[in-house]
């Protein structure tokens, strides 16, 4: 006798369900390893040994054949992505470019995998195998993304405060590498510290400031901090005053905070929207109708 439609439903949903959590693990694995790898990185001078075991192992057993493999026959423009991509990420668990590119394509066949037995075990459509590889190369990408996104909020948090004091140290006399100096030993720590030291090595390596910062811009590819390279490089060429022009952005960018800070208290109640439709409101109808449709329709007595 054939089976009717909802043993088939079921276990769609159950395959799909496990597809999501697999899909969340994933991506908590992958966070987790990469703060692993670069706090181990930032701690010991040595980072050989200091990672755990387990990553360790993934990294050197099955990671870097995978990422040797992939990098003979993988597009060069590929590889030009994912460095990019790492880049503005900030090199989570300095990860290479081949490194990353191996990571979708066994993040790929893990999933693969798991629909190939969601479809032979529980009879799933066979759309569930490509769709499976699909998501799961998206998981380090979706990661990927946080990670930037995760990125560029610290440092458009960090912009404002650090060009206050970079403005203050040039109105009391210092040159621009001595004041970018001032700010990376006494700012806030964070991806934008680590982006302005670089900048300061490279103005003591002997480089031009528009070059310096044209390459700083280039690295982080925030708008914020475009056009703060781009507005000291053109008074620069124009001979403004730097204090003056510093002033100016300073004013600027924290006119700019505040005004991210009000959007982003609008945008909140439209957030709250689906949450509270979804979540909050049915237990409230329920708390409220369930009684008495509880006494009309089953006749039940309080």
């Amino acid at each position: 006798m054939q089976a009717g439609p909802l043993p088939q439903l079921t276990a769609l949903a159950a395959a799909l369900l496990a597809g999501a959590a697999a899909a969340l693990v994933a991506r908590a694995a992958l966070g987790a390893a990469a703060a692993l790898l670069t706090g181990a990185r930032r701690v010991a001078p040595e980072p050989v040994g200091t990672a755990p075991a387990a990553v360790r192992a993934f990294r050197r057993a099955v990671l870097a054949p995978a990422a040797a493999a992939s990098g003979r026959v993988l597009p060069a423009r590929w590889r030009t992505a994912a460095a990019a991509a790492l880049r503005r990420a900030g090199h989570p668990g300095e990860l290479s470019s081949e490194e990353a590119v191996a990571l979708v394509l066994l993040s790929a066949a893990a999933f693969l995998a798991v629909g190939a037995f969601a479809w032979s075990c529980l009879r799933v459509e066979p759309v569930a195998i490509p769709g499976s590889a699909l998501a799961g190369a998206a998981v380090p990408l979706l990661w990927l993304r946080d990670r930037t996104r995760a990125r560029g909020a610290a440092i458009a948090r960090a912009l404002p405060y650090d060009l206050d004091l970079l403005t203050l140290s040039v109105e009391a006399g210092l040159d621009f590498a001595a004041a970018l100096a001032k700010v990376v030993d006494k700012g806030r720590k964070g991806p934008l510290s680590d982006e302005l030291s670089i900048t300061l090595k490279e103005l003591r390596l002997g480089r031009t400031r528009e070059e310096a910062l044209r390459d700083l811009a280039a690295r982080v590819e925030l708008p914020a901090l475009t056009s703060f390279a781009h507005a000291l490089a053109q008074a620069d060429r124009m001979g403004t005053p730097l204090a003056k022009v510093l002033r100016v952005l300073s004013t600027q960018m924290r006119a700019e905070r505040t005004q991210r800070a009000e959007k982003l208290a609008g945008e909140a109640p439209v957030k709250l929207l689906l949450p509270l439709i979804g979540c909050i409101f049915p237990t409230i109808f329920l708390m409220l109708f369930g009684p008495i449709a509880y006494q009309v329709f089953l006749g039940g007595d309080f």
